[in-house]
């Protein structure tokens, strides 16, 4: 739906971008209000990650959460700090470090977990159960789709 030249813009909230970022805004301020103002949502992706599976490496939570190796090395050195998680020399490969929760890492992933379900709550409550599924079934396929589309180099 481009608009002609010339043309009047569709209102801002015909574009699927400014709907994501808006998405996005209440997202935050939700987390940030119920789960917790010191740990991101990218934060407990990777501590997520890492509960389930246990000795990844920085390059595994790059593929898996779709974020940059810069990201992901400031990251974990973050929770490293924080001592939520810890860094192990790979026995296998003594010249990689793999990644392990920490039992401090692992509670407050307990704590973290039932906040979580109640931001989700708080951004999709009002919507019946099978527009919640098509919502995040849709958002999957836009992803994978940009995803797909994304010219790489």
């Amino acid at each position: 739906m481009e608009p002609t030249r010339g043309a009047a813009p569709h209102d801002v909230s015909d574009y699927t971008g400014y709907l994501i970022r808006r998405a996005q805004q209440a997202h935050v301020a939700a987390w940030q209000r119920v789960v917790s103002a010191e740990i991101t949502s990218v934060q407990f992706g990777v501590l997520t990650v890492l509960s389930r599976t246990p000795g990844a490496s920085q390059q595994h939570l790059v593929e898996r959460l779709d974020l940059d190796r810069s990201t992901i090395a400031d990251i974990v050195a973050r929770l490293e700090r924080r001592g939520l998680i810890e860094r192990v020399r790979d026995g296998d490969d003594r010249r990689r470090n793999v990644l392990h929760l920490t039992e401090l890492g692992t509670r407050e992933l307990a704590v973290l977990v039932p906040r979580v379900a109640l931001v989700d709550d708080v951004l999709v409550g009002g919507l019946p159960e099978r527009d919640r599924a098509e919502l995040r079934r849709l958002l999957g396929g836009l992803l994978e789709s940009a995803t797909a589309r994304t010219p790489s180099g």
